[in-house]
């Protein structure tokens, strides 16, 4: 707020305004131990070569994806990216291009945006998909918000199994603002609202989704089906029995970032289409009956009155749409699936050679790319220990107990792996 040419008085009028006393209590909601106090760990008043130099420093200190095995996942994941699409999305049309509210002078974006639309419609085998959203855990939250509009007089939230441990915080956070909502673990019944169910689940596992259709006809509820590693697709069924489908595109065109910015997908049934969050572009034509796209739904608060927006998404991740898009059609259907089963041939290599290690078991009974191992120690001083080692092992979902998730895709090695299980060896008891 220092930052805002605003007097002591505009302030106090405004937090007047929201009803409550003091800046710091726009942020009650946040953890107190993600807010920081006092001055930033930096050295004050350098210049900018100095400060270059420190930055510089500090970057220097990072391990990066590349620099040596890695297999962590845990719903971002390390995939080879083309060089063309860096360069694609980098052309001034795209790269600066702002909200396509006016096609005359935006085809060359509404065709992009209709082309991620046509893709990810297909993969997930639904009727229509939106322009995106913001990443996977608000998508889920969306649909949730989404099948509630559906059924309002309903007010259950069911989570059907793993759910990303993030996406069922952000899930909570989203369904925190409204009071009648529960959120709740197990089996639907007649208050449901819609049933979320995760595949792969967060441990690596695929599901069936003709059981989990059959109880959501029973109850009534939507099915939601959350997908946090989109080339799985390539190589899984389509979730074609559900009501919704959303997730993470981050696997095709985008690097992971340090966590983002990534890429959510929404799709649904066509019958579900105006509950949709965010926009769609649509494909018409002008009045000389040329092929032309526009933004055909766009029902959200900057369009129309808040009280009957189906969200408050303020854009889409267009740049981020376009890298996929990019990637997606140089890879093509076989290519799509070509990488699919390259990943999970990887998978299959890294199982049965950890499975090789005396004390180390395979939790699963089915993968794609990600599995969960139980470890005769604590997983989180297992991770550490390789770490110092220079391998990035996996996500220990809990550091004190034994069960370790780890990733593999086409970007891992025979000598990733076997330095991997190498140095497993030598450091478990």
């Amino acid at each position: 707020m220092r930052y805002l040419p605003q007097t002591s008085a505009s302030r106090k009028k405004m937090l007047e305004a929201v009803g409550v006393e003091s800046v710091d209590a726009l942020y009650r909601d946040v953890p107190q131990k993600a807010l920081m106090t006092g001055l930033a760990d930096l050295p004050p008043h350098q210049g900018e070569m100095a400060v270059e130099k420190t930055m510089s420093s500090y970057a220097g200190q990072n391990h990066a994806a590349p620099d040596g095995p890695f297999f962590l996942g845990a719903g971002v994941y390390y995939h080879h990216i083309p060089a063309s699409v860096d360069y694609i999305i980098q052309r001034s049309e795209f790269l600066t291009a702002y909200t396509p509210y006016q096609p005359e002078i935006a085809q060359g974006t509404l065709t992009a945006i209709y082309e991620f639309q046509t893709m990810i419609a297909q993969l997930t085998g639904q009727h229509v998909a939106n322009a995106s959203l913001y990443d996977g855990a608000t998508a889920t939250a969306e649909a949730a918000l989404m099948a509630l509009r559906v059924h309002k007089k309903r007010s259950g939230v069911c989570i059907g199994n793993a759910l990303h441990p993030e996406y069922r915080r952000v899930l909570q956070t989203y369904m925190g603002n409204h009071d009648q909502v529960r959120v709740f673990d197990g089996t639907p019944d007649d208050d449901t609202a819609c049933v979320i169910v995760q595949s792969p689940d967060f441990y690596g596992r695929p599901h069936d989704y003709d059981e989990w259709r059959k109880l959501c006809d029973a109850s009534g509820a939507l099915l939601i089906v959350v997908v946090n590693e989109i080339v799985s697709l390539g190589l899984l069924p389509a979730p074609q029995q559900a009501d919704i489908v959303c997730g993470e595109a981050q696997s095709i065109g985008l690097p992971m970032s340090y966590g983002g910015p990534h890429l959510g997908f929404f799709a649904c049934k066509e019958a579900f289409l105006r509950q949709m969050p965010g926009r769609l572009a649509g494909e018409t034509v002008d009045q000389d009956g040329r092929r032309g796209f526009v933004l055909t739904l766009n029902t959200r608060e900057q369009h129309i009155r808040r009280e009957k927006a189906t969200s408050n998404i303020c854009t889409n991740q267009g740049l981020c749409a376009l890298a996929f898009t990019v990637h997606m059609a140089l890879l093509g259907e076989d290519g799509f699936k070509n990488l699919a089963r390259l990943n999970h041939e990887r998978a299959c290599l890294l199982a049965d050679s950890l499975a090789a290690i005396p004390g180390v078991a395979l939790e699963n009974d089915t993968f794609f790319n990600e599995m969960t191992v139980r470890l005769p120690g604590k997983a989180g001083a297992v991770v550490t220990a390789l770490a110092g080692r220079g391998i990035i092992a996996g996500y220990a979902p809990d550091p004190d107990g034994n069960s370790l998730i780890l990733a593999a895709t086409e970007m891992t090695s025979d000598e990733d792996i076997a330095l991997l299980c190498k140095a497993l060896a030598e450091i478990l008891p």
